[in-house]
C-alpha cells in the first residue's frame, strides 16, 4: 500500500493537472469564439455575393452561348490545395495529398508529362509535400 507522502504528491500532480486542463479549456473556447464571430461577420458579405452571382446568372442568356459556355481541350491545370498549416487534424492533411497525387496521375496525366500541370499550396502541409515530390 502506499504511504502517506506518495498519496499527498499524486493528489497534488492530480490538482496541477486540473489546472492546466481548465486553463487549456478556457483558451479554446476563447479560440472558438473568435472563429464563430468572424464567420457571422462573413455572411452579409457570403449573401452579397450569392445576390451577385444570382443576378449574374439571371441575366445571361442561356441560349447564346458565349465565349465561357464553349467545351475547349484542357491544356493547362491549376490545382489548389488547401491544407492546414500544423498537423493536428487526424487524416486531413494525408487526405489532400493523397488526391492531389490521384488527381494528378488519373485525370490530368498527359498534361502533367509536358508540364503544364501547377499545384498551388495554401498551408504549410500540402506545401511541404509538393516540394517533397517536386511539384
Amino acid at each position: 500500500m502506499a504511504n502517506l507522502k506518495e498519496v499527498r504528491s499524486r493528489i497534488t500532480s492530480v490538482i496541477s493537472t486540473q489546472q492546466i486542463t481548465k486553463a487549456m479549456k478556457m483558451v479554446s473556447a476563447a479560440k472558438l469564439r473568435r472563429a464563430q464571430d468572424a464567420i457571422t461577420m462573413m455572411r452579409p458579405y457570403a449573401s452579397k455575393l450569392r445576390e451577385i452571382m444570382s443576378n449574374i446568372s439571371g441575366s445571361l442568356d442561356s441560349s447564346v452561348g458565349g465565349q465561357y459556355s464553349v467545351v475547349r481541350p484542357v491544356n493547362k491545370v491549376l490545382i489548389i490545395a488547401v491544407s492546414s498549416n500544423r498537423g493536428l487534424c487526424g487524416a486531413f492533411n494525408a487526405n489532400i495529398n493523397r488526391t492531389i497525387s490521384r488527381m494528378i496521375r488519373e485525370n490530368y496525366a498527359t498534361q502533367a508529362q509536358s508540364g503544364n500541370v501547377k499545384v498551388m499550396s495554401i498551408g504549410k502541409k500540402s506545401g511541404d509535400f509538393l516540394q517533397r515530390w517536386g511539384m
